[in-house]
């Protein structure tokens, strides 16, 4: 569980940096089975999505293998390897400290950023793709699972600026945005702060806190694992157009332990 001075910063900031969470042998298993169901060599679950990088999609480079062509997985909640970062222990137990202790998933994915394209997500809120409501009942876990640097497009977060609204969002004026990338109006983005992380490390942070990630300018990829967590309390707004989530309903603690 946080201590008051971590839950101080989180509520302060819109983010926390929680370092060596999860164990190298973890993050590996779910790299290759990233990669096996990324390549077909396992059957996927009805539902994943697999997406191409932009560049790739509209022929303008040659991807050097056929990762380098992918820009991320999502919707693995039917996958029982991925699915265990979901379930991690270590997870739930800071993420239940934010939100409560009766949890669902409402998004998943493992983001790939491959290196020799444009790859870039624009400073945007993750509220703008949920529907339910509060925004403070919701949180994302973001674990790298490679080292995640400047040079290779970490992520970078505007901190406070979780305490604002939602921002009007709209396509960036880019030559290349993957399909459902928006950018939010933000006033100043001079005020963003890039987190670089190790493999383990997890960044938690607000559904209203402005990030993004820059171009992948290493020869590696830059992977990491995500999940959306919601309390089981939170609501869909009956005027909201938005779809229903995907959603799994985690475990309580109770029933966990028997």
């Amino acid at each position: 569980m946080l201590d008051p001075e971590s839950l101080a910063c989180y509520r302060r900031d819109g983010f926390l940096l929680v370092r060596s969470m999860l164990p190298a042998s973890q993050l590996e298993r779910w790299s290759s089975r990233f990669e096996e169901l990324a390549l077909e060599a396992a059957a996927r679950p009805e539902g994943m999505v697999v997406m191409r990088d932009a560049m790739i999609a509209r022929g303008a480079v040659t991807p050097a293998t056929p990762l380098h062509a992918i820009n991320k997985l999502l919707s693995f909640e039917d996958d029982p390897v991925l699915f265990e970062y979901a379930e991690s222990p270590e997870l739930l137990a800071v993420v239940r400290s934010l939100v409560g202790p009766r949890l669902r998933t409402i998004s998943t994915n493992v983001f790939n950023k491959p290196p020799g394209v444009d790859g870039r997500h624009p400073l945007h809120q993750d509220l703008r793709y949920f529907a339910l409501r509060p925004a403070d009942a919701i949180v994302a876990a973001w674990t790298a699972i490679d080292p995640c640097r400047r040079e290779n497009g970490c992520l970078a977060v505007i901190p406070g600026s979780h305490r604002g609204p939602l921002r009007e969002h709209g396509s960036p004026d880019w030559d290349y945005v993957n399909r459902g990338f928006f950018a939010a109006e933000v006033p100043d983005a001079s005020a963003r702060v890039h987190v670089e992380m190790e493999p383990g490390d997890t960044l938690l942070f607000h559904p209203l806190l402005v990030h993004g990630s820059g171009r992948n300018k290493s020869q590696g990829f830059r992977r990491a694992i995500s999940v959306h967590y919601a309390s089981a309390d939170c609501q869909r707004p009956d005027a909201e157009p938005k779809r229903a989530p995907v959603t799994r309903r985690i475990p309580d603690p109770v029933e966990s332990t028997g």
